[in-house]
């Protein structure tokens, strides 16, 4: 779930049902998201950690890493950026939001993609764009 068809259709429903705050909060949640790519492939490139899976071959998982680096992790960051973002304008989604969040990190580290550190890093990195997508787009009365 974790690799954007969540995301996008999340951006869809509240593009159609999301109420007068839609384009603010799926304007703001796509910023965030973005804004984290460019932000985990560098710090990818900087890092050149292994993932675990390359340092020890995983006991049963199967599933090809979507890049060469492990830290931090990508998912992980998109998935808490938008939980946050989300949340802020649909308060009544936050409960889900932030367990489907986790349950992304968490599965993260059991396919064996990634360290708990690199997720913890993505989860406060996630944290931290969230805060600055809604803080920007607050700014120019959006929020």
């Amino acid at each position: 779930m974790g690799d954007g068809w969540v995301w996008y259709g999340l951006g869809i429903m509240l593009f159609f049902y999301g109420g007068p705050q839609r384009y603010s909060a799926v304007c703001a949640a796509g910023t965030a998201a973005v804004v984290g790519i460019f932000v985990f492939k560098a710090l990818k490139r900087l890092s050149h950690r292994l993932r675990p899976c390359q340092v020890e071959p995983h006991c049963w998982s199967k599933i090809l890493p979507p890049d060469q680096f492990s830290f931090p992790s990508g998912h992980t960051m998109t998935a808490f950026s938008i939980a946050l973002v989300v949340s802020y304008f649909y308060p009544s989604l936050e409960g889900m939001l932030f367990f489907l969040a986790l349950s992304i990190a968490v599965s993260r580290i059991v396919l064996g993609m990634h360290f708990l550190s690199d997720v913890l890093a993505g989860m406060v990195l996630g944290v931290v764009l969230g805060c600055a997508s809604i803080s920007i787009f607050a700014s120019f009365g959006l929020a």
